[in-house]
């Protein structure tokens, strides 16, 4: 599994930027196999983690013409600068915890 990681400083934060990232995020997963989607955003500053199951899948998506042109105009208008990193998951693993009974009396 790899994990696309973009960060991004934003220049314009505006109604059209929000609906090609939710868009983007629509596509990835529904029809490129994207396997987990999370972004955050903290005053001009934003992160996203995708996940993919392959490196082709990943070139799929990154072809795309709907996404190449969203590339395109984060270059042009939405971003100051970005960065993106893409990296090998080599292992995962983690806990859930299950929702705290209350006391009984």
């Amino acid at each position: 599994m790899y994990v696309v990681i973009f960060r991004a400083e934003i220049n314009q934060l505006d109604a059209e930027y929000s609906a090609t990232a939710d868009r983007m995020r629509q596509l990835a997963l529904n029809e490129f196999g994207c396997l987990e989607f999370h972004a955050l955003t903290e005053g001009s500053e934003e992160i996203a983690l995708s996940y993919w199951p392959d490196l082709d899948s990943l070139a799929r998506w990154r072809a795309h013409p709907e996404h190449v042109q969203a590339q395109e105009r984060g270059r042009r208008e939405w971003y100051r600068r970005y960065r993106v990193e893409i990296t090998r998951i080599e292992r995962s693993y983690g806990v859930e915890t299950q929702t705290a009974r209350p006391n009984s009396r």
